[in-house]
């Protein structure tokens, strides 16, 4: 399984949701990849917001690793999933979508844990509040999303 976190900038939401996705990936010891990347490509190469890299050393996760990537439509050949934070960036990339197989792929990722309400991951990059509240959301979507492909 191959899964492709997608945000707007890739700095803060979806290099959150790869760090946590890779992390139970490794405790369940599972054959799957995790990469993130933004619709937009105003920080290609960088590193994640510092906010979210410590929320999620609070939480021990380490994603100082991870350097921001866009979303290319090539990506929905290459991944098996491709989970959007919110409907903005959903919408972005299904336009990119050229086969019913490729819209097939892309999923709202908090649909995962509350099936069919289309909530949105905030973006917290305008606050300094939020970042807790998305790890939470997240945290929550990746355990549902192992609950039904594994």
């Amino acid at each position: 399984m191959k899964i492709l976190m997608v945000c707007l900038g890739n700095i803060c939401r979806s290099p959150l949701a790869e760090g946590i996705m890779k992390d139970k990936i490794k405790k369940h010891q599972l054959d799957w990849e995790v990469e993130s990347a933004g619709t937009g490509a105003w920080h290609v190469g960088e590193l994640p917001d510092p906010r979210s890299i410590k929320v999620g050393k609070e939480n021990n996760i380490d994603i100082t690793d991870q350097r921001a990537q866009q979303f290319k439509a090539a990506h929905l050949n290459e991944f098996d999933l491709v989970l959007a934070m919110d409907s903005s960036n959903y919408q972005n990339i299904i336009r990119l979508a050229s086969t019913p197989q490729q819209e097939n792929k892309v999923k709202l990722i908090m649909n995962y844990a509350k099936p069919g309400m289309n909530v949105n991951v905030p973006d917290p990059y305008y606050g300094d509040n939020g970042f807790d509240q998305v790890y939470n959301m997240l945290d929550e979507a990746c355990d549902a999303i192992l609950l039904e492909h594994r």
